[in-house]
């Protein structure tokens, strides 16, 4: 489950900005996930869990993870048609043409996240 090292490095990320600008902890992450991207977004809810209970992170049990479901969708560069592909490599189900554009699915990145400069135990 790479969902795992994925999560840890967000977190890192993360915990270094919100560092830099003075936060106390982490309140919430926004997290974009494509449908092509390769990352389970119920595995790196997982992920988010496991690691929101460890201790000397700026991340606690109040925190949230809020996952952003990004829609797979592909353009023919024939017919101009939009659909969503299943793969990365789509045919369009209009022209049968290959190697369509995809527009949009592939996302894994962090949005944003709310920092507190009060630790929870205020």
């Amino acid at each position: 489950m790479h969902e795992m090292s994925l999560m840890s490095e967000i977190m890192e990320i993360v915990s270094e900005d919100a560092a830099a600008r003075g936060f106390k902890m982490v309140r919430r992450m926004d997290v974009i996930v494509g449908d092509l991207s390769n990352v389970l977004p119920d595995a790196l809810e997982l992920a988010f869990l496991f690691f929101q209970r460890q201790e000397g992170t700026m991340i606690d049990v109040s925190s949230t993870l809020h996952i952003i479901r990004e829609e797979a969708k592909a353009q023919c560069p024939a017919c101009q048609c939009e659909f969503q592909p299943d793969y990365r490599i789509a045919l369009c189900p209009e022209c049968g043409v290959p190697g369509c554009l995809l527009v949009s699915g592939e996302t894994f990145r962090v949005e944003s996240y709310e920092g507190s400069y009060e630790d929870n135990e205020n």
